[in-house]
């Protein structure tokens, strides 16, 4: 009887699910397991669905390679260790502290989650490139140390804790050498970051840093921002700074007063607009995207009306859309809950208006002239405002002037200017 040969899985696997934070991490697990046939999924825990994918992907991965040892790390494994590590499918849980160190992938124990609480700094990022991204993200910082009544993620994270600026210089400088022309600063809570470094630095005290000392660096940005933290000195980077990009994602998460309070949040739906028009105002071409949850726990039709409003009233065109999800252990799983059936419908109602919006600002890009970052083969990449964008015969890795001709739903299409720029 005849037999296949036998497939050679030399190259790891990494399943990076949920936040850019984790892409950037999945990128150091990387460099720690090359060449050994492992699977490992970076996984998510944000809400039940995400923890849910968690475990098809794992399933996934065990049907696709009998043969590997399938590690689970992540928000979702640091939560819940011993779940995952009950799955048939999984050989090793390793926690979110531990996952960016050697010793926890050198040794064989099935289980290796220590107290993220107790974490007070961060592991050096060891990847010197992204091997499938134009753009590179850098972590600044991690954990948090707000306590939303909704969310469990300071919990697989741990408090707040910031890289030192020097650091994150480095790594930057490294990865625009390997020839990456825009970075996206990451984080859980990426406008905490600075407190717990010397001299108290701030996060726009860290991007002008990064912009002096790595002139090279063609496009910054940055990624979600807690509104309420946005200081003067950020505010004139993100609105005077033609190197950082004019697309600002806010953590809305309402835009109720009395749900914000009852989330725990610390800002109000009029600071949320105030802030949208003023980032508008002072820089027009801005691109508001934000995080919305629907069906809070005692949220009314009113109460949802003055989210669903805060669409057009804040102009987000990069809508992030949650239906409520109720996790163990906190306090808003134990409010009045909404029905699923019409969190399901009022999220659909947040898309239906956030797609509005969004390709009526599409609509408004056509005929202009656009610089597009192309980010992967089929000639896809990105505006500097985040619009996606198709383009012909564009090389990936290369920044091109591009005329939008016309969208496809969310799509924007282009034709190059006469005279293209090659990637680096």
């Amino acid at each position: 009887m005849s037999t296949s040969p036998a497939i050679n899985h030399a190259d790891p696997d990494i399943i990076s699910l949920g936040c850019r934070l984790n892409i950037a991490e999945s990128e150091t697990i990387r460099a720690l397991v090359s060449g050994r046939d492992i699977v490992v999924v970076n996984s998510c825990a944000v809400t039940n669905n995400a923890v849910r994918e968690t475990r098809d992907r794992i399933r996934k991965a065990r049907r696709d390679r009998p043969g590997a040892e399938i590690v689970v790390t992540g928000c979702a494994a640091q939560i819940d260790p011993t779940g995952f590590a009950a799955m048939p499918e999984v050989d090793r849980v390793v926690g979110n502290a531990e996952k960016l160190t050697a010793p926890a992938w050198a040794t064989h124990m099935p289980v290796v989650v220590g107290d993220i609480m107790t974490v007070r700094d961060t592991a050096a990022p060891l990847a010197a490139a992204f091997s499938a991204h134009a753009r590179a993200f850098v972590e600044v910082q991690n954990g948090c140390d707000h306590r939303c009544t909704f969310c469990v993620i300071p919990y697989g994270r741990g408090n707040s804790r910031s890289v030192p600026a020097g650091a994150v210089v480095e790594r930057i400088a490294g990865l625009v050498a390997a020839g990456h022309r825009e970075v996206v600063l990451t984080g859980v809570d990426l406008t905490s970051y600075g407190p717990d470094l010397p001299g108290a630095p701030t996060l726009g005290l860290l991007v002008e840093r990064i912009l002096r000392d790595v002139p090279a660096l063609e496009r910054l940005r940055l990624s979600s921002l807690d509104g309420i933290e946005i200081d003067d000195r950020l505010f004139a980077l993100l609105t005077q700074e033609a190197r950082i990009m004019p697309h600002v994602h806010l953590s809305l998460q309402a835009g109720d007063d009395l749900i914000l309070k009852r989330m725990k949040r610390r800002h109000s739906r009029a600071q949320s607009v105030a802030l949208a028009e003023r980032l508008k105002a002072a820089r027009p071409g801005i691109a508001i995207g934000a995080d919305l949850i629907a069906g809070f726990p005692t949220e009314d039709a009113a109460m949802f009306a003055n989210t669903l409003a805060l669409i057009d009233d804040c102009d987000v065109v990069h809508p992030h859309i949650f239906p409520y999800s109720p996790r163990s252990g906190t306090p808003a799983a134990r409010m009045p809950q909404v029905d699923p059936a019409l969190r399901k419908a009022r999220a659909a109602a947040l898309r239906a208006a956030g797609a509005n919006r969004r390709t009526a600002w599409l609509g408004g890009m056509i005929g202009t002239t656009q610089s597009v970052l192309v980010e992967r083969p089929g000639d896809r990449g990105h505006t500097p405002n985040f619009a996606e964008i198709r383009c012909d015969a564009l090389p990936v890795g290369s920044i091109q002037e591009v005329t939008i001709t016309g969208m496809t739903e969310s799509i924007l299409h282009a034709t190059p200017l006469p005279t293209l720029e090659h990637a680096a």
